[in-house]
């Protein structure tokens, strides 16, 4: 899931990475939302309550949203100059070791959740969790060629749109109908990473109200065990291309 870039990668690759990360960033999402009442990936809301705040001169508050958004701002930031980084030096697992860093940075959070007192442990816990859905994001974006998003379900709701949108037409002669099937398999990547945040987000509310911040550790292992696995496939290829040569 995290080796081929771009056009080399395949559907099922991309369906599988997409509901993997939508289900772990909709799991976070809720969980912070159950933990605190802030959403730390719907930069949408969060822009809208920043908005809100302005207008009525409630700075304070506001200040905080602004916080939310630069945080995951922040993380794209960080996931671009590190797989930039990794790129520049042919590393083939560098999606891989960015998710390894995700992972490595939610226990650190996780464990921050357990320990701190409760003034401070509502921000750090939504402006971390921010940071790494960013981070995240911007991961899946750049290895998938924007095909997979995985916190940005408005996104992914306007896509299910179009290519249903294109399906009618196809279906009423409007179209051709050999163009039906790249829409129908953008149609299946879409929704199953919608229905994966949707699900992730119901075990993530259940789960943190019944382990607390144990959920942020629980992921991170997830998040170790795919990273994991992509380095070591990243090693075999390495591998295997230098034999070739």
């Amino acid at each position: 899931m995290l080796v081929q870039q771009g056009e080399e990668r395949g559907n099922d690759v991309d369906q599988r990475l997409a509901c993997t990360l939508a289900a772990v960033a909709g799991a976070l999402n809720t969980a912070a939302f159950e933990a605190v009442g802030f959403f730390s990936a719907n930069m949408t809301g969060n822009v809208s309550l920043l908005s809100d705040h302005l207008a009525t001169g409630n700075l304070l508050t506001g200040s905080f949203f602004l916080a939310i958004v630069v945080a995951f701002i922040a993380g794209s930031v960080v996931s671009t100059v590190l797989v930039n980084f990794g790129r520049r030096r042919q590393i083939h697992g560098i999606y891989a070791y960015s998710i390894l860093a995700e992972a490595a940075l939610l226990v650190l959070l996780g464990c921050a959740d357990l320990g701190l007192q409760p003034l401070h442990r509502g921000p750090t816990l939504i402006l971390g969790l921010s940071f790494l859905m960013g981070l995240q994001n911007a991961i899946v974006t750049r290895i998938s060629g924007a095909r997979v998003r995985t916190t940005h379900v408005s996104g992914m709701a306007t896509d299910i749109g179009i290519e249903l949108g294109m399906l009618i037409d196809i279906l009423l002669g409007r179209e051709p109908d050999e163009s039906a099937a790249p829409y129908w398999t953008k149609l299946r990547l879409h929704g199953m990473s919608v229905l994966s945040f949707l699900a992730g987000g119901v075990i993530g509310v259940l789960v943190y109200q019944a382990v607390g911040g144990l959920l942020l550790l629980g992921t991170a292992i997830l998040l170790f065990m795919i990273a994991i696995s992509g380095i070591r496939r990243a090693r075999v290829l390495r591998t295997q291309d230098a034999a070739a040569e």
